[in-house]
């Protein structure tokens, strides 16, 4: 098992303070592409693409994501946090206002391809600011607020993208997701700087840490990236799985697709409003509090789904879904600030993000594979089973909660 939680030295800054600049742009950057991504689809295929060319332009996100990761990390260490959210916000608005004007697949690729890194980037950079910038007493809940509002800006989206395609066109949705990305990294400019920190004018490569070499920092904290990580790779695989089987099991069952969207919408909500809660748990009594029952219920979830065949039962097991979903946001967030080193933090966090994105991908990849050779049915339990396996591998490896963290009173 993982050393107990351990805290950073007392940087903390007060949250109020972060509302705006850390929150405001998630929110904001959330809605643009959550109007986006359901679109691209529809868009590459607009431009003459065929369905598995679409589907392989829509995957440039995550591959996008997965690449970026690490030097994300680096970038971080080198430049700052503040430097680096805005500068991933003005690519993510170029490659927005590129795809919306281009007539070219080749260019549309190379858009989703640098958004998906923008958006590692951006992720990193925020994640590492918050592990630092707020006290340990409060991480769970400043992490899982996070993830809340990142779900919040999702479900307002596509509303939102679907509007804007009704009163106007498909481009005008990626202008608007760009406007929303410029005006997430102008907010950004207002995050304080970290105590100790002072102005960063100048890459900071005065600092000891920064002396480390990305890889000498993946290659002295191997055992948590392969314990704990491996953990965080099966909770991704199971949140990702959940968004892509329901859809799929719906279909299957004759559901048309507007009462496909309401059950993904219902669970949505739900999913929506336990961000907090599940913070203020993991706050209190320990993370594994939230970390265990969340996975043996998308287990269950997942394991009841075949049973279900009629838009009413669909609903209800997606909810229940969505129960278990919601009450881990920041989960994945939170573990990886507890272990990450004082030294060497943001190339830390930059695999540690390297862990769950692939398990991002690799969930939907494993329904594919599987339901080559089986039904649906049997994908949906295989990742039943896959997350109850989880259960037990993070009750082994999640950090001990230590009472002591919370000596020093948390700033709200």
């Amino acid at each position: 098992m993982p050393d107990r939680v351990t805290a950073f030295p007392d940087r903390s800054i007060s949250m109020r303070r972060l509302w705006v600049p850390i929150y405001g742009p998630t929110v904001l950057i959330s809605i643009g592409m959550g109007a986006v991504v359901p679109l691209i689809a529809l868009y590459a295929l607009d431009l003459g693409a065929t369905v598995t060319q679409a589907a392989i332009i829509v995957g440039l996100i995550g591959f996008g994501q997965l690449t970026g990761d690490l030097p994300a990390g680096s970038l971080a260490q080198r430049f700052g946090e503040k430097r680096v959210l805005l500068a991933a916000c003005v690519v993510e608005a170029a490659a927005l206002v590129t795809a919306s004007q281009t007539s070219s697949l080749l260019v549309l690729s190379a858009c989703v391809f640098a958004i998906g890194l923008a958006s590692a980037v951006f992720g990193l950079a925020r994640h590492a600011y918050l592990s630092e910038a707020v006290t340990i007493g409060y991480r769970a809940r400043a992490l899982s607020t996070l993830g809340g509002t990142f779900r919040i800006g999702s479900f307002i989206g596509p509303f939102v993208g679907a509007l804007l395609i009704e009163q106007h066109s498909m481009g005008a949705a990626f202008a608007f997701a760009a406007c929303t990305s410029l005006a997430g990294g102008l907010l950004s400019l207002f995050l304080p700087e970290l105590p100790g920190d002072g102005a960063r004018t100048a890459p900071v490569e005065a600092e000891p840490q920064a002396r480390l070499s990305l890889w000498q920092v993946l290659r002295d904290h191997r055992k948590v990236l392969a314990t704990l990580g491996s953990g965080v790779f099966l909770i991704m695989i199971a949140r990702a799985s959940r968004q892509a089987i329901i859809p799929l099991w719906a279909a299957s069952q004759g559901l048309d697709a507007t009462t496909t969207s309401i059950i993904v919408g219902l669970s949505a909500g739900v999913d929506m409003l336990l961000f907090y809660p599940g913070g203020a748990i993991m706050d209190r009594f320990g993370r594994m509090w939230v970390a265990l029952p969340a996975m043996a219920v998308l287990g269950a979830g997942f394991v009841l789904l075949p049973l279900t065949d009629t838009a009413v039962l669909i609903g209800l097991v997606a909810c229940f879904m969505g129960l278990g979903n919601g009450i881990s946001s920041g989960i994945v967030l939170t573990l990886g600030s507890d272990v990450a080193p004082p030294e060497g933090r943001r190339q830390f966090l930059g695999g540690w993000r390297l862990c769950a994105d692939l398990g991002n991908v690799a969930g939907p990849g494993l329904i594919s594979l599987v339901s080559l050779a089986f039904p649906l049915g049997v994908a949906a339990v295989a990742l039943g089973l896959i997350s109850w396996l989880g259960v037990g591998w993070l009750a082994k490896w999640v950090p001990v909660y230590d009472r002591s963290r919370d000596a020093a009173p948390a700033k709200v």
